[in-house]
């Protein structure tokens, strides 16, 4: 009986011990024979690996991390080369799953898992199109300036300080209508940070009361507190 009493603490024990991680990251990379992947997000304004693993053989693996909210990961692959690939995506609490390939690792990336990356997919598709316009202008731009015609190169240029103002509207109406996702305030800092200030203040008052208790929400209130007291 005292063995058995023991041995049934001695599970508990470890059970308890044992870390319980709130994100898990299954991951498949097609193509993957060896390389590092690391997990990655940012801790009070420094980039940190939460998880990595050695791959030697499977392209099939998983990451894992503590999560107390919605939150930015990003999963680096190092391919023993001077440059490393980046996948960017929100994570809830629960299972992600990111397929990709190792040959286009960003592009091939299919992310699945949380509400937040469905809206943060949502505006990277509206913004590929101003960014396909962009590429246009810029080429447009050098055939001008190649050919010496300065006429055509100022409307250019004019069309695309039109497109920035547009990109930065269609940004702030893109967070307003999505208040109550953790993307809202993520979107005001990450893409135009550098915004008249009345448009981020809008945005933030826009959020619903949970969003600006989030991460986000108290980051994008703090810089709004700061840049009005450097205005």
């Amino acid at each position: 009986m005292k063995k058995y009493i023991l041995l049934l603490l001695v599970i508990l024990v470890f059970s308890c011990s044992k870390k319980q991680n709130d994100l898990i990251v299954q991951t498949n990379i097609k193509g993957l024979k060896k390389g590092t992947v690391y997990l990655k997000r940012v801790i009070d304004t420094a980039l940190v690996t939460v998880d990595s693993i050695v791959v030697n053989g499977n392209s099939q693996f998983e990451l894992q991390s503590e999560l107390e909210e919605a939150d930015v990961f990003y999963l680096y692959l190092d391919k023993n080369s001077k440059e490393d690939d980046r996948i960017t995506f929100f994570a809830d609490k629960g299972i992600v799953t990111i397929n990709t390939s190792l040959k286009n690792f960003v592009a091939d990336a299919e992310i699945k898992g949380s509400e937040q990356q469905k809206v943060l997919e949502q505006y990277q598709k509206l913004m590929s199109r101003l960014n396909n316009r962009n590429l246009d202008f810029i080429k447009e731009s050098f055939q001008a300036q190649k050919s010496g015609d300065s006429s055509a190169f100022n409307a250019i240029e004019k069309k695309q300080n039109s497109l920035v103002k547009s990109r930065y509207l269609q940004t702030v109406n893109f967070a307003i209508n999505n208040k109550d996702s953790e993307v809202a305030p993520y979107l005001a800092l990450s893409e135009i940070y550098n915004a008249n200030i009345n448009l981020l203040d809008t945005i933030h008052k826009s959020l619903t009361p949970k969003i600006k208790a989030s991460k986000y929400g108290k980051e994008l209130q703090k810089y709004l507190e700061e840049r009005k007291q450097n205005d």
